[in-house]
């Protein structure tokens, strides 16, 4: 078993307190004050009291570091080399549809590099959890990525463009040209709308591979690493490393990981 790091036991905990906050809203979802953000996006006071528990919990542990935050922007702190990437609530849609799908993620970056990640689902009381070298967790038990080779036995998880998200009719044609080229050579893709959870779902074997195009650093930091501490591997669309700042992501296991990448961009041709 691997030894928690000083950080790592502060953001589980932060992740912890804004997950029981957030189930408790759960239970009284059609109470909830939601204003809009945009086309079809969504913020409920649930999710911005669960973004001001991590920040207060965060803050008081570790009062030097910034934040990037999905609601509230990036605040810069003392020191300019350690930031927490947070996404209160991943899957706010599912949250306000009722859908008992939905995470706390939260990232630690130091000097640049993503060192640790949390991504808790309160439903199911499943925490995952990595450290750079440490290995990959749910709870106390270690994750590997799946070990199939071949793109005919794996399941897939994507994210599906929708109004105000995809960059319109052109981000839409090509996420379909990219899923008929996934659908036409694998057991199958799911779509839960949670980008945290497929990635820790990758970690953990549930799924072969994952890929998603215009995500966000909150959307994708704690899985990131979480992914690749489990074994895997997580490259942009031409099978570079992954950068907070690339377009699409595409995580899975050394064996379909080429093959998987190779896929999206043929499909991505098609007329």
């Amino acid at each position: 078993m691997a030894i928690r790091s000083a950080n790592l036991n502060v953001m589980m905990r932060a992740a912890e307190k804004a997950g029981r906050a957030l189930v408790r809203d759960f239970g009284e979802v059609e109470q909830l004050q939601v204003s809009r953000k945009g086309p079809a996006d969504f913020v409920s006071t649930a999710d911005q009291k669960a973004e001001d528990i991590i920040r207060r919990e965060l803050q008081k542990a570790r009062p030097d570091y910034g934040f990037l935050m999905e609601e509230s922007g990036e605040i810069v702190g003392e020191d300019p080399e350690k930031r927490f990437i947070i996404d209160p609530l991943d899957g706010t849609t599912n949250f306000l549809h009722g859908m008992p799908h939905w995470a706390v993620s939260i990232a630690l970056e130091q000097n640049g590099e993503v060192t640790t990640g949390v991504v808790y689902d309160p439903i199911k009381d499943e925490m995952f959890w990595a450290e750079k070298g440490q290995g990959a967790f749910l709870r106390d038990k270690r994750l590997r990525v799946s070990g199939r080779t071949k793109l005919a036995d794996s399941v897939f998880a994507t994210g599906i463009p929708h109004l105000g998200i995809g960059d319109g009719p052109k981000g839409h044609a090509t996420f379909i040209r990219r899923l008929h080229g996934i659908m036409g050579c694998s057991a199958g893709v799911r779509r839960w709308g949670v980008a945290s959870l497929d990635m820790t779902y990758v970690a953990a074997g549930r799924y072969e591979g994952f890929w998603e195009q215009g995500l966000k650093p909150w959307d994708v930091a704690a899985g990131w690493i979480i992914v690749k501490e489990a074994g895997g591997f997580v490259t942009d669309l031409q099978g570079r490393d992954f950068k907070l700042t690339s377009p699409v992501v595409v995580a899975s296991n050394s064996g379909i990981q080429n093959a998987f990448a190779k896929t999206l961009r043929e499909a991505e041709k098609t007329a």
